[in-house]
C-alpha cells in the first residue's frame, strides 16, 4: 500500500484541523431555539482570495518604501483600511441574527427530508449572502422584511429520531476578503418514519358489528382492477385483462364502510421486528388510500385509534418509528 500523497496529507490535516477548531467553538452542546447570535460566536477569517490580496498589499508597502513613492504607500494604506472595514462589515452580517425554529415534515427513512430553517434579524441592517450548511447540504438563507428562511435537504437512513448537527451559517460578503461563520447547534430532533414495505400482502379483513352486516361475498362487486401483490390469492387474478396488459391484475372487491381494520403486531409473528414494522408502515399508508378506519395494535402500548385520516397515520407511524430495534438487528 502506497504512502499517502502530500495532497491527502494535507486534506486529513486540514480536516483534523477544523474538527479540533469545532470542538472549541460555541456553542459546544445542543441549545433550545431560538438563539441570537452575538459578537461573541461569531468566527472571522481571510479568505484565500483575502491572503492574495494580503500578500499583495505588502509587496505595494515594500515597494513603496524601497523606491520612496508615496502615491504608492498612500494606494496601499486605503486598500488595507478597506480590507479591514471589510472584516468588520462581515462580522456585522452575522451579528444580531436570530435562528427562531427548525422543523421538518416526517418522511420514510432512504427519502430526503427537507429541513426548514426560520431566522429574523432586526431592520437596518442589510443582509446578503447568507450562506446555511450542515454537512453536504447548504442553502441560501434570504431576509426579507427582517425574517427569512434556508430548506436544507438532508439524507435519512434508518427510523426513528434524527439528531441535528451544528448549523453553520456564514457569509463571505461584501468583498470575499474575509469570510464570518457562525453556528447553531438546535436541541430539536426530526423524526424519520419506518420504510414501508415494498410489496406485501392486502390489508386484513375488517372486524365489528357493522362489517358482518355489510360484507358482500366474494366474486361480486368488483370495485377496481390493481397490481398483484405477493399473497393475493389466485382466484382474485383477473386473467382476461393480465392478457391485454402483460402484467398480472387483480380484482379488489369493494370493502364495507364500517369495517374496522385491526394492524395487530402479534399477528405478524413469523416475521423479524423490522419486517413486522415495514408491514404495519405499509398497510398504515394502505388504509389511509383506501379511506378505512383502522387500530394499530403494539406490544406494551395502548392501541391506537381506531380512526383515519393524517393525526392518525402521524400517531401510528411516529409509534412505529420509536419501537426499540432487536439485538442484532433481526
Amino acid at each position: 500500500m502506497r504512502p499517502p500523497g502530500p495532497a491527502s496529507a494535507w486534506a486529513h490535516g486540514t480536516a483534523r484541523a477544523r474538527r479540533w477548531l469545532q470542538a472549541w467553538a460555541r456553542p459546544r452542546a445542543p441549545e433550545t431555539l431560538p438563539v441570537r447570535l452575538d459578537r461573541r460566536r461569531v468566527y472571522v477569517l481571510p479568505t484565500r482570495f483575502g491572503l492574495f490580496f494580503a500578500v499583495l498589499l505588502l509587496a505595494m508597502w515594500l515597494g513603496g518604501l524601497n523606491y520612496n513613492n508615496n502615491p504608492a504607500l498612500m494606494l496601499a494604506l486605503l486598500l488595507a483600511g478597506a480590507a479591514n472595514t471589510s472584516l468588520l462589515a462581515a462580522h456585522l452580517q452575522l451579528t444580531g441574527l436570530q435562528v427562531g425554529a427548525i422543523d421538518a415534515e416526517p418522511v420514510p427513512a432512504g427519502a430526503p427530508l427537507e429541513l426548514h430553517l426560520y431566522a429574523r434579524a432586526d431592520p437596518g441592517r442589510t443582509r446578503r449572502g447568507l450562506q446555511v450548511e450542515l454537512g453536504e447540504a447548504s442553502a441560501v438563507l434570504s431576509l426579507v422584511n427582517g425574517a427569512g428562511q434556508a430548506t436544507l435537504v438532508l439524507p435519512t437512513h434508518r427510523r426513528g429520531w434524527l439528531e441535528v448537527d451544528r448549523l453553520q451559517v456564514s457569509t463571505t460578503r461584501p468583498l470575499g476578503l474575509a469570510r464570518a461563520w457562525a453556528y447553531v447547534w438546535p436541541d430539536a430532533p426530526l423524526l424519520v418514519y419506518p420504510t414501508p414495505e415494498a410489496h406485501g400482502p392486502p390489508l386484513p379483513e375488517g372486524s365489528g358489528a357493522n362489517a358482518l352486516a355489510r360484507l358482500r361475498p366474494t366474486g361480486e362487486d368488483v370495485h377496481h382492477l390493481r397490481s398483484y401483490r405477493r399473497g393475493d390469492a389466485r382466484r382474485a387474478i383477473a386473467w382476461k385483462p393480465s392478457a391485454r396488459r402483460d402484467s398480472l391484475l387483480v380484482r379488489e372487491y369493494e370493502q364495507p364502510l364500517g369495517a374496522d381494520v385491526v394492524l395487530d403486531w402479534r399477528q405478524l409473528h413469523g416475521l423479524a421486528t423490522e419486517a413486522r414494522i415495514c408491514r404495519l408502515a405499509r398497510w398504515v399508508d394502505d388504509a389511509e388510500r383506501e379511506g378505512r378506519r383502522y387500530r394499530l395494535v403494539l406490544p406494551g402500548q395502548p392501541p391506537i385509534g381506531p380512526g383515519s385520516g393524517a393525526q392518525q397515520r402521524h400517531a401510528c407511524l411516529r409509534a412505529l418509528a420509536l419501537l426499540p430495534s432487536a439485538p442484532g438487528g433481526a
